[in-house]
């Protein structure tokens, strides 16, 4: 990478060309899952939280937890809304990724849950259990 992952929060998001006068148009978190391949790597590598949608493997969860690190979830649906939490963006040239080129970006007062904390608690599946139960309370 042409940066240093060590303390990065990763946001697994797309978003639209800006219009005048704007950072950018829009920012929509994308399904998490599909980076899980790459993320015990990302973790072991320093990176110390990621923002998505959607819930993760158990084997993510637990490297998650491994890593002391932390799985924010965004709203989908609401990328107009999350783009006016960044106050700046650059891109990162790596020739091979080509759109899917990494960008860095500032942000501030981001709209976001915990959905998985540090210690390896999950958001998505204590919801699954309670809803079993027929409970709306989170542990």
């Amino acid at each position: 990478m042409p940066f240093d992952l060590n303390g990065m929060v990763l946001f697994h998001a797309g978003f639209t060309p800006a219009p005048p006068g704007r950072i950018l148009g829009s920012i929509g978190p994308t399904t998490s899952l599909r980076m899980d391949p790459w993320t015990p790597p990302l973790l072991k590598a320093g990176v110390k939280g990621m923002i998505g949608k959607g819930k993760r493997s158990p084997e993510v969860v637990e490297a998650i937890r491994e890593a002391g690190a932390v799985y924010f979830g965004a709203t989908g649906g609401a990328a107009a809304l999350l783009s006016r939490s960044v106050r700046s963006l650059s891109f990162c040239p790596v020739s091979s990724l080509g759109a899917e080129a990494p960008a860095l970006l500032e942000v501030i007062d981001l709209p976001l849950i915990v959905a998985v904390d540090p210690k390896g608690n999950d958001l998505f599946e204590q919801g699954r259990r309670n809803f079993i139960k027929g409970t709306d309370q989170v542990q």
